[in-house]
């Protein structure tokens, strides 16, 4: 068609927007909405580091935390926890680490400072480098209860040796909830942020946790 046909203007405007419309189908999948936009997303709030971060990591501190060494965790309920890790314009950290630590169905940590009381079965500490796409990954327990705080599993990302967020977990509906210090200092909007369902699945339950980051 010949640029001074009336319709090329038409034309132009119609296969600029398909176009557009197969980039958008083409882009990959963990291109956020976020990042399409251009729009900043909020930094996952941060939360104390708690007492009982390993004083040592454990010789098994890998994805699953339900299988230590040899030996299984049979106690509470198994749950899936994942997620992707961005930074606040969506994009993928590439290289970061992922570190969960929580207690055991009893209510116990494998901390000194504990009393050294956790079940040696329950590994209690796990640590995963994300993927490409940022996706981490983590076998573990719902979160159980301790005398003063509600269930949670907190969480830390690395970054080259580097903290960049240090947090707390919590179920999405748990009576605990609204007695907990710490979750009844956030307001509304970040509570939602830290506060995940866990939902049954196949394989137990699935707790789905994104978390954003400032890289």
């Amino acid at each position: 068609m010949h640029p001074t046909s009336p319709l090329f203007p038409q034309r132009r405007s119609l296969l600029l927007r398909s176009a557009g419309l197969l980039a958008a189908t083409a882009a990959p999948a963990w291109l956020t909405p976020a990042l399409a936009q251009g729009v900043s997303l909020r930094p996952t709030p941060s939360q104390t580091e708690g007492p009982f971060y390993p004083v040592a990591l454990p010789a098994d501190n890998d994805f699953d935390l339900l299988r230590n060494g040899r030996v299984d965790y049979r106690a509470g309920q198994p749950a899936w926890v994942e997620g992707v890790v961005t930074d606040t314009r969506g994009v993928p950290v590439a290289g970061a680490v992922v570190e969960i630590w929580q207690c055991d169905q009893a209510g116990h940590y494998h901390h000194p400072g504990d009393g050294g009381r956790a079940d040696p079965a329950f590994q209690g500490f796990g640590r995963v480098a994300v993927a490409k796409d940022g996706r981490y990954r983590f076998r573990t327990l719902r979160p159980a209860p301790y005398s003063g705080r509600t269930p949670h599993i907190h969480v830390k990302v690395k970054l080259d040796g580097a903290d960049l967020l240090t947090t707390q977990l919590y179920v999405a509906g748990d009576p605990g909830n609204a007695r907990d210090f710490l979750w009844r200092r956030l307001d509304e909007r970040s509570q939602a942020a830290i506060t995940v369902p866990f939902e049954s699945g196949s394989d137990g339950l699935r707790a789905q946790f994104p978390i954003v980051v400032q890289a």
